[in-house]
């Protein structure tokens, strides 16, 4: 069993050497024992005991700054006749001495002087990890060959610190409790855990990690050093019997050299037996004796490891087996890095076009078997920009916030030219709509443009391992698909361009869903009677809060009730006549306030005999210049009734009339009397000509008008504006559900599917040249290293898994 033991030992240290020769960290998580302990707690004379030699590096502060894996071999004393040519750094008469030393970094060099071990130590970690006492995770492989040790392989890592000293960085303390971590973690590392006997064990940092990740001690060897330097009266009986702090393998103790016996070079052999007697003859720890001590802390460590290994080598192989087979398909994805013929080159590429060009079809489609689950990509992120992003930008346009109610005079003016108007010109609404119209066009261009981004984003995203071997092949296709991309976006941008145009070039009134003028002056008349109500109700309420303010006597004086609607004004005044109209209102019979025509006839007249010299000055002068008369003349009554064609009892052959053919045009539908204006005064005639002139040239008439040069909008005006303001939005709705509809469908025909179905035939055309070959198929040099790394690793597990092979 021990012969067996001894040879798994071996395949193991040839593992180890193999694995690290190569790739330079443990991914075989071998078995080995991890020193760890606080900085002063006896590990490197805890491992010099082991050794019987004194060859580690001391001093103040972190000595140990790199791990040390330490490969001890057992060699029989016959087979130590060396040459001494063989030995480098010795002389002749120390050739023969039957213990050496060898470094990995320094191969096939024997050093049979422990000092120059010593020495080695301390320069290769100030090689490595600097001399600001820093500490650095390189490993350094040491292997000592004797015939008075046990088959081991340990690793002495940096001691434990607080605080840091001298220049050594502020984080020392977690580097150091991170580079133990991650070693101790490994399933396959028993660990050493050093704690000195004078300090109370519940503050032990060693037993604290080794916890963290054995939290049932299954793995975890304690030792505890400098039993000999507690306090009198006191041991560590308890500790060492596994009362205090119980582990599956237990505590062992032993004493170290003191400080003053390194410095005064006590031989191991002394220090050995002196530990020996210490325990035998010690009053506590002499009936456990033989459980103590560096000999016995051998032959545990040795028997440990060889069971650990015996345990654990099933699990490596099947761990090796497993990165052979990753390794192996890494490699596959670089590929062969050898091309033969033309034929094979050209088949090649003809094969990556193809898979690019599935791919960014797929990408499209939603096929695609990389498709993201963290964001929209593809053909989703195409239909997103179609719905969310061009429908919220079209309906977040206003088709009127732009025009304010002068803008919309001024058009019906310049409609009209020198001529005074008779009705609502048809060309002041399609002077107005067409510029409305026009503000589609920026959110339509911008939905082709963001649909073109993102083609191009799928372009860049179609790349394989396999094509990533081949930078300029990748490069090349990325470019002529982005070209094809680009050939498109023009064809695509100006027919969306000419959606809008086409819209613009002919106002189509007729169009079914055509609010119409009879209907739109319908809802204009309902809404100013229905403002008209809410203020009349307004005033009624704030005159009754003033007669009850008055009544409490909040207001200190005690005026007539009957000068209350008069206070403050003078007859004329048009607060007092649109109060005496809203009273005249109210004061009409139920059947002549339901006739929007009749009440409003009836208000208006009322209110111009109340104050006739202000009604005239508005031009309104009689009752046949009513609002319905003022804009449909002589029909206005019965244009009214379409809207309102629905109440029982009216004649539904109105809505017919003002429907069908009979009434074509928009000029005809919006007509007013030829009387409109008869009322009016040479002086009123000339009031309109000064407006006129002064929008014109504001600057040579703004005596007359004030600071702003626009006069306030007449009754006649804010009708008009109103209801072409109702027109342009009903116009504007059609249009803009006809742009949302056709501007996806021609960027989807133009752009999109276009793209998708010569996308193949661009790519052949364009770089399957037998010129082009041997450009294209150039690999990048990160991809050889890559692959030439692949290939030595594997070469490594397949040497591993031989080495295995022998012994199971």
């Amino acid at each position: 069993m021990a012969s067996l033991g001894d040879d798994l030992l071996k395949t193991v240290n040839k593992l180890q050497d193999l694995v690290f020769n190569t790739i330079g960290s443990d991914s075989l998580d071998l078995p080995q024992i991890v020193v760890v302990g606080s900085q002063s707690a006896g590990k490197s004379s805890v491992l010099e005991n082991i050794v019987g030699r004194d060859f580690l590096p001391r001093g103040s502060g972190i000595v140990t700054r790199r791990p040390l894996i330490l490969q001890l071999i057992n060699v029989p004393q016959e087979e130590f006749d060396l040459d001494p040519s063989d030995c480098l750094y010795t002389s002749p008469s120390q050739a023969r001495r039957s213990e050496w030393a060898e470094f990995h970094h320094v191969p096939n060099r024997r050093l049979n002087d422990f000092s120059d071990v010593k020495r080695e130590i301390e320069n290769e970690t100030a090689r490595v990890a600097g001399s600001n006492k820093g500490i650095n995770r390189q490993p350094i492989n040491l292997k000592i060959y004797s015939p008075h040790v046990l088959n081991l392989t340990l690793v002495d890592l940096p001691g434990l610190t607080k605080v840091p000293i001298g220049d050594q960085p502020s984080d020392i303390e977690k580097q150091t409790r991170n580079l133990i971590s991650e070693y101790i973690a490994k399933p396959n590392s028993i660990i050493l855990a050093v704690s000195p006997a004078n300090v109370d064990i519940v503050n032990s940092e060693a037993l604290k990690l080794a916890r963290h990740v054995d939290p049932l001690g299954r793995r975890t060897i304690g030792v505890l050093t400098k039993i000999d330097l507690m306090d009198h009266g006191t041991n560590a009986l308890d500790i060492l019997s596994g009362r205090v702090y119980p582990l599956k393998l237990g505590f062992i103790g032993v004493v170290n050299r003191s400080q003053q016996d390194i410095q005064g070079s006590k031989p191991m052999e002394e220090a050995l037996r002196d530990e020996a007697e210490f325990f035998k003859h010690h009053p506590a720890y002499r009936n456990i004796a033989n459980r103590c001590g560096t000999q016995y802390l051998s032959k545990t460590l040795n028997t440990t490891l060889m069971a650990h290994i015996r345990d654990r080598m099933p699990d490596i192989k099947a761990r090796l087996n497993t990165l052979m087979g990753q390794t192996q398909q890494e490699l596959a994805s670089y590929g062969d890095m050898h091309f033969s013929g033309k034929e094979h080159r050209g088949s090649l590429i003809l094969q990556l076009m193809t898979r690019f060009a599935t791919s960014f079809i797929s990408s499209i489609d939603g096929t695609s078997t990389d498709i993201s689950t963290k964001e929209l990509c593809g053909g989703a992120r195409i239909y997103y920009i179609f719905n969310s992003v061009f429908g919220s930008s079209l309906e977040s346009i206003d088709p009127t916030s732009n025009l304010s109610a002068l803008d919309i005079r001024t058009a019906i003016r310049n409609s009209t030219g020198p001529r005074p108007s008779l009705f609502v010109p048809e060309m002041a609404f399609d002077l107005l709509v067409k510029p409305q119209i026009k503000l589609l066009e920026v959110p339509s261009q911008r939905c082709v443009e963001l649909v073109y981004e993102e083609l191009i984003k799928i372009c860049h995203t179609c790349g394989s391992t396999e094509l990533s071997r081949f930078p300029r092949l990748q490069a090349k296709l990325i470019e002529v698909v982005s070209d094809l991309l680009r050939e498109r976006l023009g064809p695509a941008s100006s027919y969306v361009e000419s959606l809008i145009s086409i819209q613009r070039a002919y106002i189509n009134t007729n169009h079914p869903n055509f609010l119409g003028a009879a209907a739109a002056m319908s809802n204009v008349v309902s809404n100013r009677q229905e403002r008209e109500r809410r203020r009349l109700i307004q005033d009624e309420r704030e005159r009754r809060e003033k007669r009850r303010l008055k009544e409490l006597g909040t207001n200190g004086t005690d005026a007539p009730e009957g000068e209350e609607e008069t206070h403050g004004t003078e007859k004329g005044d048009p607060t007092t006549v649109r109060k005496q109209a809203s009273n005249a209102v109210r004061s009409l019979s139920p059947a002549t306030r339901d006739n929007p025509a009749s009440s409003l006839n009836a208000a208006m007249n009322t209110a111009r005999s109340l104050s006739p010299s202000r009604f005239n000055s508005q031009g309104l002068g009689g009752a046949r210049e009513s609002f319905l008369n003022y804009f449909f003349g002589k029909e206005g009554t019965s244009l009214i009734g379409v809207g309102a064609s629905s109440v029982p009892g009216r004649d539904s052959s109105i809505a017919k009339h003002i429907g069908s053919a009979s009434e074509p045009t928009f000029s005809q539908s919006v007509r007013r009397s030829d009387d409109a204006f008869s009322a009016r005064t040479p002086f009123q005639h000339s009031a309109r000509d000064d407006e006129e002139l002064s929008r014109s040239r504001p600057s040579e008439f703004a005596s007359h008008f004030g600071s702003s040069g626009e006069p306030a909008l007449t009754d006649r005006e804010a009708m008009e504006t109103e209801l072409i303001r109702a027109l342009i939005s009903s116009y504007f709705n059609i249009v803009r559900e006809s742009i949302a509809d056709q501007v996806p469908k021609a960027v989807m025909h133009l752009l999109v599917n276009h793209c998708k179905d010569v996308v193949q035939n661009r790519l052949v055309s364009e770089l399957y040249k037998e010129s082009l070959f041997e450009e294209l198929l150039y690999e990048d040099d990160s991809v050889k290293k890559e692959r030439e790394k692949c290939e030595k690793l594997l070469q490594t597990y397949r040497e591993a898994a031989k080495i295995i092979s022998e012994v199971l």
